[in-house]
Formats: C-alpha cells, sequence, structure tokens
C-alpha cells in the first residue's frame, strides 16, 4: 500500500492557510476565484530545509505504520511542482533559473527519504509532464527530470499534468475539443517508458477498459505503462477493477458546463470528492449540482479548520 505525500505549497485555500509559502511570492491567479487563496511569501533556506525534514519524517513513520512505499507528490501544481516550473520558480540562487536548480528539491527530497527508509520500502514519484501554460514546465522538461531521476533510486513514476490554474485533464487550453478526451497522458506516458529506467504509471480521465487496455499495451514498438490510475472513475463506481476482468464499462463522470474551464475543474473536484464520503456512509455514489458541492466544500473546509485549530490550541494548553 502506497502512502502519497504532498505539500500545497500556494495552492492552499486563505481558509486553511492564510501564511502559504511558495518558491517566489506568486499568488495563484484564477479569474473570479483568486481570492479563495492565500498570498504566499517566498520560502527562506531554513523553510525548504524544513519542508524536506518533514517529508522525510513522513515517509519514516509510513513505513513505521505498515505501509509498503510513498509516493512523492511533484504533480498538478503543489509546492514541489511550484519548484519545478518557471512560471511559478523566480529564485534567482541555487533553486532558481535552470532546471537542474528547479529540480533541486525535489531531489534533495528524495534523497532525505531514502536516507530515513529501509532499503526495501519503496519510494515513487508523481511527475507532471507540463504545465499547460506558455512559457511553463513543458514536456522536454519533464522528460530531463526523468533523466535526472534515472540516477536516483525512484521506483515508480507516475504521469499527470496541469494545475489549479491550467487544469490537464479537462483538456489543453489551446484545444477545447480534448476536454472530453480519455487518458490525457497516456501518449506522453508510454514515450517516458522508453526513457526511465524504473516502471511507470500513468493517471489522468481513464474511465474505460479499452482506454486502460490501450494505456498498458504496446503500439507502435513502445511498450504500454505498468500501471493507470483511475481515481476519479472509483470515485464514481468502485466496480471497474473487477468488471474489466471479463468485459466493457465506461464510467459515466459528470461534467460541468460551466464557461470558466478553471472554475469547473474545481467544482468537478469537490463532486468527486463527495463520493468516498458517500460510500463511507453506507451510500450509493451519486452526481450532485456542482454548485452545491462548491458551497458544501467550502463550508466543510470552514468547519475542519475550525476544529482544527481548536484542537491545536487545547494541546498547546495542556
Amino acid at each position: 500500500m502506497w502512502m502519497q505525500t504532498n505539500h500545497p505549497g500556494r495552492q492552499v485555500f486563505a481558509v486553511t492557510n492564510p501564511r502559504a509559502i511558495a518558491p517566489s511570492a506568486i499568488p495563484v491567479d484564477i479569474e473570479g476565484a483568486s481570492k479563495l487563496f492565500s498570498q504566499p511569501r517566498e520560502m527562506t533556506e531554513n523553510d525548504i530545509s524544513y519542508v524536506i525534514s518533514q517529508f522525510a519524517a513522513t515517509a519514516e513513520l509510513a513505513e513505521r505504520a505498515g505501509f509498503d512505499d510513498v509516493q512523492i507528490h511533484a504533480a498538478q501544481g503543489y509546492l514541489i511542482s511550484q519548484f519545478l516550473s518557471p512560471l511559478t520558480n523566480r529564485r534567482g540562487d541555487s533553486r532558481g533559473r535552470s532546471l537542474e536548480n528547479r529540480a533541486r528539491l525535489l531531489i534533495d527530497i528524495l534523497r532525505a527519504v531514502r536516507a530515513r527508509v529501509s532499503p526495501s520500502f519503496g519510494v515513487g514519484v508523481k511527475l507532471k509532464s507540463a504545465d499547460f501554460q506558455k512559457g511553463g514546465f513543458d514536456f522536454d522538461d519533464a522528460t530531463a527530470v526523468v533523466t535526472l531521476l534515472n540516477a536516483e533510486a525512484v521506483d515508480l513514476i507516475e504521469i499527470s499534468g496541469g494545475s489549479y490554474e491550467s487544469p490537464a485533464m479537462q483538456g489543453p487550453p489551446e484545444h477545447a475539443s480534448t476536454r472530453a478526451r480519455e487518458g490525457c497522458f497516456v501518449d506522453f506516458a508510454r514515450y517516458i517508458v522508453g526513457i526511465a529506467t524504473m516502471p511507470v504509471m500513468v493517471t489522468g480521465g481513464i474511465r474505460s477498459r479499452a482506454k486502460a487496455l490501450d494505456a498498458l499495451e504496446a503500439e507502435k514498438g513502445r511498450p504500454g505503462v505498468a500501471m493507470i490510475g483511475i481515481g476519479q472513475a472509483l470515485a464514481y463506481d468502485p466496480d471497474p477493477p473487477n468488471t474489466w476482468r471479463t468485459e466493457e464499462k465506461v464510467v459515466a463522470v459528470p461534467g460541468v458546463t460551466w464557461t470558466k474551464r478553471i472554475l469547473a475543474s474545481l467544482a468537478t473536484m469537490t463532486m468527486a470528492k463527495a463520493q468516498p464520503r458517500r460510500m463511507g456512509a453506507g451510500k450509493s455514489p451519486k452526481a450532485v449540482s456542482a454548485l452545491w458541492s462548491v458551497t458544501h466544500q467550502q463550508l466543510l473546509t470552514r468547519r475542519r479548520d475550525s476544529q482544527y485549530r481548536t484542537g491545536l490550541a487545547k494541546r498547546s494548553e495542556s
């Protein structure tokens, strides 16, 4: 069983943490929703060292708790991804400018994690294929990072892409017709298989047996990936791993038709998050209103944050 470890960096709601940190003091820019996010400050070297130590400590605790592996999240616009991107990393020190410098945080975290866990404990990386934004981290950058990771003790690479500002799983913004396309990153992941020295996994919009097999099988001389991720599909239907053994089944994932594509993506995410809560309460998955889902998620987040702060205050008093 894998534990995914992550740090949101600037990509955190202000109600959750009004004092966000990031490689550079560049806030999330989403039309109509920017004020929901914290204004980040640029991280100091002490901040960076602390984050590295926290990733390492978390991996050690994961192994002690019985997990088999940890995955370091370096995709979808979160902190490590922010360091990798020239759009969000404007630093002038040894952790900015060149790709090798921007990848230093990821490499340092990997090495710190490896130093704290046993040799048999698995360590993977979730890597973005691209920012899908002009001037951002691109396919060539991702390929170069994979080459850097080949020199490290990495057991698995998962390919994804995009961020809150550019939700690639709804299709690159310049190609509206790709929003409904299934398996957004399969082609690039198959390309990476030929470069990576470790197994490659791909996730992003896979909802059918046909696309799952397409990702896993070789095509035009290129081998398929070793694993696929179907998180959103499983949120609405927990059966595909069984039914896909013998028959085709396309999981219906409700779409959001809002004109602002980025807000639609956030709504899609909150709608999917609601499904495990329903199943945990013994209910079946059920499509809910996008507006209701977003509103409910904000209220739920506020309540949980309040409970968390209250709990911390009580612990500090005792």
